[in-house]
């Protein structure tokens, strides 16, 4: 999405005038895709945010993912508004306040997960080929700074949008939430809009490279040289960790390419088929979610004490779910609760 993307595609021009009654297959094809897409993810990262933050002991490594997932998570809880607005062809109803803000918070969760799969490639590199240096400064303080720093060039990046993004009602009543770049209420001005042309440009670009290039470039170099200190300690290249290096620089690609493949070519002065956008549209509106509610689980999934108190702590309330619906007494249910805790602290330990 376009920083929580509602721009007009090619399909709903600007001249519009109707609110559309009949959605287009490739809007009805991205809010069907995007349905489950958010009820897995919010439930995924719900569970993995309650473990995560309650039930594992505080690391630099349980920082970084607590961080990913709720931004994950933060992704994830405003995709419903986004699929309102695919199934009514990009009509929006929510207002101008929310118009700026979702599209802000949008670019936010996608800077902030960018940004964090990046410093976890990098501290898995200090962990292979500087370990002294690691075990010295890898603390949780300089850790949470880190974080902090993250969250905030997330949120300067993504400010613009709230100047940027506006509501437009066209002929008809038709409602859309655009990006005004020229800042200006002439909006088929000709000096107006190349005057948008080249802020929107200039956006793309910075938020191309800082989003995209830069960090891919990254990930790829700091797991190849983590491979490679694999290979030289004779460690197991085939095993899960080289398997979850691959798939993370993959599907961080096929994750996040469509995104920008798209907005450049909106960017084109060349006419590319509404047929091709709507398929990028399509294409796009899911890989970008799926990258974003699923890469956490993706990264967890190496963890092997991660699933163990995973399965502790579902276990504990699953016997304590049913201890209660089936009236044992209480002493038996704070038994075996107690159990189930003190089992979940010898893992943690």
């Amino acid at each position: 999405m376009d920083q929580g993307n509602t721009n007009i595609p090619p399909t709903t021009g600007a001249n519009s005038s109707q609110i559309p009654v009949a959605v287009s297959a490739a809007h009805l094809a991205s809010a069907v895709l995007l349905f489950p897409t958010f009820l897995v993810g919010v439930v995924g990262n719900g569970l993995y945010l309650w473990v995560l933050g309650l039930k594992m002991r505080r690391t630099v490594t349980t920082l970084w993912f607590l961080h990913l997932v709720s931004s994950s998570l933060l992704f994830t809880l405003l995709i419903p508004f986004f699929i309102v607005s695919l199934l009514m062809d990009f009509h929006w109803v929510f207002g101008m306040a929310m118009c700026k803000l979702l599209n802000t918070c949008i670019s936010v969760g996608m800077f902030t997960s960018v940004f964090l799969l990046t410093l976890i490639s990098l501290d898995r590199y200090t962990l292979t080929h500087h370990p002294i240096w690691s075990r010295h400064n890898r603390t949780l303080p300089r850790a949470g700074k880190l974080v902090i720093g993250v969250w905030l060039a997330s949120f300067g990046l993504s400010t613009p949008y709230l100047a940027f993004r506006e509501t437009r009602v066209l002929e008809g009543g038709r409602i859309i939430c655009i990006n005004n770049y020229a800042l200006s209420g002439d909006w088929n001005g000709v000096e107006t809009q190349e005057l948008g042309r080249q802020v929107h440009l200039a956006v793309f670009i910075v938020r191309f490279l800082l989003s995209f290039l830069l960090p891919f470039c990254t990930i790829a170099v700091c797991y190849f040289h983590v491979g490679l200190k694999m290979k030289e300690k004779k460690l197991v290249w085939a095993g899960k960790p080289f398997k979850v290096m691959v798939a993370a620089i993959v599907s961080f690609f096929l994750g996040w390419l469509p995104y920008h493949l798209y907005h450049g070519l909106k960017l084109s002065n060349k006419e590319v088929p509404e047929s091709v956008m709507g398929a990028f549209l399509v294409i796009y509106t899911f890989t970008s979610c799926f990258n974003a509610c699923f890469t956490p689980i993706l990264y967890l999934f190496v963890g092997e004490k991660f699933w163990q108190v995973f399965r502790t702590s579902l276990l504990t309330l699953v016997k304590a779910a049913f201890a209660d619906d089936l009236g044992s007494s209480a002493s038996e249910s704070s038994g075996r609760h107690g159990s189930e805790v003190e089992n979940t602290k010898q893992l943690m330990a």
